[in-house]
């Protein structure tokens, strides 16, 4: 009697990002997607990102004190990753702020070596916000379709190097205060009342794109950045604000009038990030609809 091999193993796949990606509940909860939150740290307390502080509470305080933030500790992550192997995962996409702006990507990428049972594939955004978390939606969406590890994989690594973003601020005191000014210089600009147009370069850290005269002018900037980006072609595009919401939201109503955008969303930055930007943050997230992957 001639032996019948055994069927291939259908693989059992999860995705993980962190709290950075600014994904909201709704879409965390539809696509099983995995949150490792990151830290906010005041000298007394400490909070889980998103979780059990929000970003008023952040902003609110800071008059206070300006709280620091860190990354998750290696048994958060481990918690996570036991939780998946118990649950029979096999393959992993675990994708995350950029390297450029923080070490939580490292540290997940060093803990998932641990776990020789599963395929974990950790992948560095060059991103945060929705530029992180576009790629994370769009990868969860690929896996609706086809239970295709790769496919999985390859959509999000794609769809992340065709995502910009963009942001104003208010002012550049935090980012600088935190360490995250990158590229971006501004100290005489300031006085002058100049404002970046900041975005994130292929290293994942802070550039200036371009700099205007006023707050006005800066926002203004913003949606003539949407309104060239959204040229030819159909793009999913993510309004988000950092204790701005009123100005945010007048820019996501110009943006519901534009052409060529398949899904416009409307987020608020998370609490870790806020604690790098200060209140008045608008940003716009533009990433192009994909064909889809067989």
């Amino acid at each position: 009697m001639l032996e019948t091999s055994k069927p291939p193993s259908v693989p059992k796949i999860a995705i993980v990002t962190d709290s950075t990606s600014d994904l909201s509940p709704e879409m965390i909860k539809e696509f099983g997607i995995e949150i490792i939150p990151l830290h906010v740290v005041y000298k007394d307390r400490e909070y889980l990102d998103g979780i059990n502080i929000s970003p008023d509470e952040v902003y609110n305080n800071m008059e206070i004190e300006v709280p620091t933030t860190s990354l998750p500790s290696p048994s958060e992550i481990s918690t996570v990753f036991n939780r998946l192997r118990d649950a029979k995962v096999t393959h992993v996409l675990s994708m995350h702020i950029s390297s450029g702006l923080s070490a939580t990507y490292e540290t997940i990428f060093q803990v998932a070596q641990e776990y020789k049972e599963m395929i974990i594939e950790v992948v560095d955004s060059k991103a945060l916000s929705m530029g992180l978390g576009f790629p994370v939606l769009e990868a969860a969406r690929q896996l609706q379709e086809s239970n295709n590890f790769q496919g999985v994989v390859n959509v999000a690594k794609t769809v992340s190097q065709h995502t910009k973003l963009y942001f104003v601020l208010s002012t550049l005191e935090y980012l600088k205060r935190g360490g995250r000014i990158g590229y971006v210089s501004g100290t005489i600009g300031e006085l002058l009342n100049i404002k970046p147009i900041i975005s994130v370069n292929s290293e994942g850290k802070y550039i200036t794109t371009a700099k205007v005269r006023g707050r006005d002018q800066s926002l203004k900037k913003l949606y003539d950045i949407l309104i060239e980006s959204t040229q030819g072609g159909s793009f999913n595009v993510a309004i988000v604000h950092g204790g701005a919401e009123q100005e945010a939201r007048i820019l996501w109503q110009k943006a519901r009038e534009l052409p060529n955008i398949n899904e416009l969303l409307f987020n608020q930055i998370s609490p870790v990030m806020g604690v790098h930007t200060g209140p008045g943050l608008v940003g716009v997230i533009i990433s192009p609809v994909l064909l889809p992957q067989s």
